[in-house]
């Protein structure tokens, strides 16, 4: 069979490539140890599941505007301005079926042939493939593990290029848990400003930042810079959603206008009930996502306490998300070399499932996801000190 040559250009998303695989042996009764998923391991808040299925019950199943239902674009920018000091309104919001999405269509809308965009590395897996599948060419700015995976103002300003069409940044960083520093943020927004250029800002894990350190969001920037900055969320790691699957975008009103026409053609609009559902998030959300702070603090703390005691293998503290990107490639031994060998070395021989980092950029690192209980992450520390001794 043929295929496009756009879809030959690109490798399976090796996340879900690695779950997969943890899958098809925990069906076989394999006991797998899965660092692998960006899942939290929490329930959907029972506000927000009550609200659905009562959305169900009153036969709320039929299309909306295809820019997401108003009350929820609505619920988005108020949020959005209180929280973070976003200035856009409801019409600047466009709710798509999940964050990756949004970014896709964004791509699409912004990006085209002979464009580039300049993208930090280590990148979420997905990221380089959105911008190929808009014919646009990605150009990588090294985060360095010595400097905590930390994005530089100066080292991405200078990969900027005439024909650099966006900056997109991710913060807190998936793979890393980086979180970029305000003033750094604000010499890449005004940068791309001063050129007539994005910022598209991924902050899916915007609520997840540890040891009480504030957030910098591009948000506030937005209301300086209103035709540049573009904000990019989610509903699925903050409020333990993955399978409601909701995003959104805010933007200028052209890029929302751009990107709703791509969504018309695409999925029309995100599902009607969970966008109902997804509405009770405002009214409890708070306590929840409070708990989960502090849950996932500790389980990072416990998670870099056991990597400390294996030798060769080197982990930065992640100042947000819920990953741990440690350097293993000391351990690449006995014919294991790569992070690929190494992941599935682990998988087959410790039950333990990681995700390779070559899959972001970064070959000398595997990235392990935190989102899962104490018990497992012992467990799995336990079997990684087991193999490597």
């Amino acid at each position: 069979m043929r295929v496009s040559q756009r879809v030959s250009r690109l490798a399976e998303s090796a996340t879900l490539a690695v779950a997969s695989r943890a899958a098809e042996l925990r069906a076989q009764g394999v006991d797998v140890v899965d660092w692998s998923a960006g899942e939290p391991d929490f329930s959907s808040p029972p506000g927000v599941v009550a609200a659905a299925i009562e959305a169900l019950g009153q036969g709320r199943t039929r299309y909306t505007k295809n820019t997401g239902l108003p009350e929820l674009r609505s619920a988005i920018s108020s949020d959005l301005g209180e929280r973070l000091g976003g200035p856009w309104t409801a019409d600047q919001v466009v709710v798509t079926v999940g964050a990756k999405a949004a970014l896709f269509e964004l791509a699409l809308a912004l990006f085209g042939a002979g464009d580039e965009v300049v993208l930090p590395n280590p990148y979420w897996v997905t990221f380089p493939a959105q911008i190929q599948l808009a014919d646009a060419e990605v150009v990588e700015v090294a985060a360095r593990p010595e400097h905590g995976f930390r994005v530089s103002a100066e080292a991405v300003c200078d990969r900027i290029s005439p024909r650099t069409r966006a900056v997109l940044l991710n913060s807190p960083s998936n793979p890393t848990g980086a979180v970029i520093a305000a003033k750094d943020l604000r010499a890449i927004v005004e940068e791309c400003a001063s050129r007539g250029i994005y910022l598209i800002a991924d902050e899916t894990y915007e609520r997840f930042v540890y040891d009480g350190e504030p957030f910098p969001s591009a948000a506030p920037l937005a209301a300086e810079f209103p035709e540049t900055v573009i904000l990019v969320g989610s509903f699925s790691k903050t409020h333990a959603m993955t399978g409601w699957r909701l995003g959104y975008l805010a933007g200028p009103q052209a890029v929302v206008k751009a990107v709703a026409k791509i969504q018309s053609h695409a999925t029309s609009n995100a599902t009607t009930f969970a966008m109902w559902g997804a509405l009770a998030v405002f009214d409890d959300a708070e306590a929840r996502v409070a708990e989960m702070l502090r849950e996932y603090q500790a389980r990072r703390d416990l998670l870099l306490a056991g990597l400390a005691g294996i030798p060769g293998v080197e982990c930065p503290t992640p100042g947000g998300a819920f990953y741990a990107f440690p350097k293993v490639s000391a351990r690449y031994e006995n014919g294991r070399q790569g992070s690929a060998a190494f992941a599935e070395f682990l998988l087959d021989s410790a039950q333990v499932a990681v995700v390779p980092g070559a899959a972001f950029g970064a070959d000398e690192h595997i990235r392990i996801s935190f989102a899962c209980s104490s018990e497992r992450l012992r467990d799995g520390i336990d079997r990684l000190s087991k193999a490597l001794a």
